[in-house]
Order: structure tokens, then C-alpha cells, then sequence
């Protein structure tokens, strides 16, 4: 057993995605959260800087936070660097992008699949190396969706704005005949009801954040890393932005466990 905390980052809020389903399934396990404020979005950056930043960030969580594992709660990160830092790192990495595939391709009927991400992420292929290594039959459509996560960012999820753009940027996958849809952003599910409503309800919407809380889960089984106290475990909020606009938004995103937010600079 042991009582490290569990790190999980991103560009911003996003992740919080993640960090919900986790608090949700294994609430003991305690858990330091890096939103990278101060430099989101990554979607539009590229591949050598985000690789870096996400080597700062998660060797910075396992040497000052004492971290047992880190969750890559960024597509655009995982894409990037996740071979990397499963190389660098002596605990366990775990991204994003395999769990929410495999969920993905379990839901498929008709064998198309699509996948919408940031331009980083989808100009990866890496969901589409992922699809490969998994020997999938089915057909992934990808399609970049700029402009989302600032949507979600600045708090317009449900806007005529962000409506129209869903309507453009959905357009690909909605004319391929996908019959479900992989959130391929962890700030997407925010946007949900809107995605759902551009592509249509018969098409099943697939976000990643449960998919890898199960994940980390079994992982924490297998390998004896779970928390021996059954108590309630404590959740730290970390941005390399302003704090106060981290808190407001991430708070009304996550929940009340987003109490307080410490300052942390990874520049």
C-alpha cells in the first residue's frame, strides 16, 4: 500500500474531467491536479514545446509533490510525450488516449468512429497509431475542433457561438455516418450538450475521463500502490496562471472539492 498522492495535469481545466471520475471512484486516494494556465492552450503549439512542458510538469510533480503516478490528462500531451515520459519516469504514466479509444471501439455498431481533438492532437495521428496497435476493423474520421477549449475556458459552453463553430467544425465526422464520437479533448465534455445536439442524438459520445479513472484504478490493484486508509483523501489544485480565475471556473467545472488553489510557476 502507499499514501502518495496521485498527479494528474493538463493545459488547463480540462482535466478536471479526469480528476472528477477519479474523486468519484477511488475517493480515498489523494490527488495534486496541475492546470498550466499560464500557457494554455497547447492544441496550437508544437509538438517539440509541448513535450517539454510536459516534462517540467510531471517530473516536477514526482520530485516536489512525492507523486506515485502521473495521468497525462491532456490529449494533446499524451500525444506528444506519454512514450517519453514512461521512459524518464520511475513510476507509472498513464495517458488519456488509449482508454478512451478501447471505450470508443467497444460502443461502435456500424465500425466508424469518430475522433475530435485540438489541432495538436489530431495532426499527431496519434489516435490513429493508437487505432493500429489495437487491431481495430473500425474506420476513424478525426477532425481538429479549434476554438473549443477556449470556449470552455472562458466559461461559454452553451452560447450560439460555440454552436455555430460546432456546427462548421463538426461537419466532417457528422457527413462520414460516424455512429459514435470520441471526445478527443478532456475540456470537450463540457460542450457535450452542444456536441450532441450538432451530430445527433443517435450518436454516442465517448469521453475519455471515466475510461481512464477505471484504469488508474486497476492499476493501483494490481501493483499494491492503493491508499491503506479508507478515509477521504485530500485534493491539492495547483495553476501556473491566475489562481483566482482557476478557482472560480474550475470550481463551478468540478465541484466543491475545488477549494483553493496554490500558485506554481513551471517556467
Amino acid at each position: 500500500m502507499d499514501d502518495r498522492p496521485i498527479g494528474v495535469f493538463d493545459s488547463g481545466f480540462g482535466g478536471l474531467t479526469v480528476a472528477r471520475a477519479m474523486i468519484d471512484l477511488i475517493p480515498a486516494e489523494d490527488i495534486v491536479y496541475v492546470g498550466d494556465t499560464g500557457r494554455y492552450p497547447y492544441g496550437p503549439r508544437s509538438q517539440d514545446e509541448v513535450r517539454e512542458y510536459a516534462r517540467q510538469i510531471a517530473a516536477g510533480l514526482v520530485s516536489e509533490y512525492g507523486v506515485k503516478m502521473v495521468v497525462v490528462a491532456c490529449n494533446t500531451a499524451a500525444a506528444a510525450a506519454l512514450d517519453l515520459l514512461r521512459f524518464e519516469l520511475d513510476v507509472p504514466v498513464l495517458g488519456v488516449i488509449d482508454p478512451g479509444l478501447r471505450a470508443a471501439l467497444r460502443v461502435t455498431r456500424n465500425q466508424r468512429v469518430g475522433v475530435i481533438g485540438t489541432v495538436g492532437t489530431i495532426g499527431s495521428g496519434a489516435y490513429q497509431r493508437a487505432a493500429r496497435s489495437l487491431r481495430s476493423p473500425a474506420e476513424l474520421f478525426c477532425a481538429a475542433c479549434p476554438g473549443f477549449v477556449e470556449f470552455v475556458e472562458r466559461g461559454e459552453t452553451d452560447s450560439e457561438q460555440v454552436h455555430v463553430l460546432a456546427e462548421r467544425l463538426l461537419h466532417p465526422v457528422t457527413a462520414a455516418g460516424v455512429d459514435t464520437l470520441l471526445l478527443g479533448c478532456t475540456h470537450y465534455p463540457f460542450l457535450a450538450r452542444t456536441i450532441s445536439d450538432v451530430v445527433g442524438r443517435d450518436v454516442v459520445l465517448v469521453s475519455s475521463a471515466d475510461e481512464t479513472a477505471f484504469e488508474v484504478k486497476a492499476i493501483l490493484e494490481e501493483t499494491g500502490l492503493g491508499r491503506r486508509s479508507p478515509a477521504k483523501g485530500a485534493h491539492r489544485f495547483v495553476s501556473s496562471g491566475d489562481v483566482d480565475t482557476f478557482r472560480q471556473l474550475g470550481r463551478r467545472l468540478l465541484g466543491p472539492e475545488l477549494d483553493r488553489v496554490e500558485a506554481r510557476s513551471w517556467d
